[in-house]
């Protein structure tokens, strides 16, 4: 017994130390150029040139980890029923693409396995947002753990697992401790660093509008590696790599990598 603790120990250390966010990451899919969250979106992620993506996981009245952002269907939908409250077999009939462009009707709303077996499908690596609604924080993460953990292959690195709440990031910890986690924030908390050494998360993800060189060092210096979010323009994107953030997420993939790219151009 002993033995197998020390080697689950010893797995996710090794998982700790090699983790790496990319330059880029694709905000719920390519949200710029397909309707967020949906298959379709992470198609174009990979199309115009992301290796990750992140996407939203929450759960339907019945349970079922679905990829969804808000608590109500409606902004996406157009159905008045709250994502939490609604069972799955209803939720799957709903379109998830017409509000965005006449050619993505008909697209749906996936659940989290599908997701991930479209992610391996495209030689993606997913980063998963436990989007909860209150009060299921912790149910809503151990379902989707659940799922992926059934879904993602042992030979592969895990994915990431990032949320708001603390709750569901402390729910990962104990159900996979081996896969890597981040904290996100839109404003920075005083007791920032405690959370992140406690709820031992490799990375910080934190509003482009509260981020600055200073900052980004200062995580830097508590061995944890730095994303921003919801970067879409070129300048602004290059501002954030000059200040050594490890990852810009956008909804258009395209340009942070263009960023990415001439940054990396530049003379030393």
């Amino acid at each position: 017994m002993a033995g197998c603790k020390d080697g689950r120990r010893k797995a996710a250390a090794d998982n700790r130390t090699a983790f790496r966010l990319p330059p880029v990451m694709g905000h719920r899919g390519a949200a710029a150029h397909a309707p967020e969250n949906t298959l379709a979106s992470i198609r174009r992620a990979a199309e115009v040139g992301a290796r990750w993506v992140e996407f939203d996981v929450m759960q339907t009245g019945d349970g079922v980890p679905v990829l969804f952002h808000d608590d109500s269907l409606e902004r996406i939908t157009g159905d008045p029923g709250l994502t939490a409250e609604t069972p799955h077999a209803h939720i799957a009939t709903l379109d998830a693409g017409a509000w965005f462009a006449p050619e993505f009707r008909g697209e749906g709303v996936p659940t989290l396995r599908a997701a991930l077996d479209l992610v391996l499908e495209l030689g993606l690596h997913p980063n998963m947002e436990i989007k909860s609604t209150p009060g299921r924080d912790v149910e809503t993460a151990i379902a989707a753990l659940e799922v992926a953990g059934e879904v993602w292959p042992s030979d592969r690195p895990p994915p990431l697992v990032s949320s708001f709440s603390r709750m569901s990031l402390a729910a990962a910890m104990t159900l996979s401790p081996d896969w890597p986690r981040a904290l996100i924030t839109f404003k920075i908390p005083a007791d920032w660093q405690t959370a992140l050494e406690a709820l031992d998360c490799q990375a910080f993800h934190v509003h482009h509008k509260v981020l600055d060189w200073e900052l980004v060092s200062l995580i830097h210096s508590t061995g944890r590696q730095v994303a921003t979010f919801t970067v879409n323009d070129k300048r602004r994107a290059m501002a954030f790599y000059d200040a050594a953030v490890d990852c810009v997420i956008s909804d258009a993939p395209e340009r942070a990598l263009a960023a990415y790219e001439q940054n990396r151009a530049k003379p030393d």
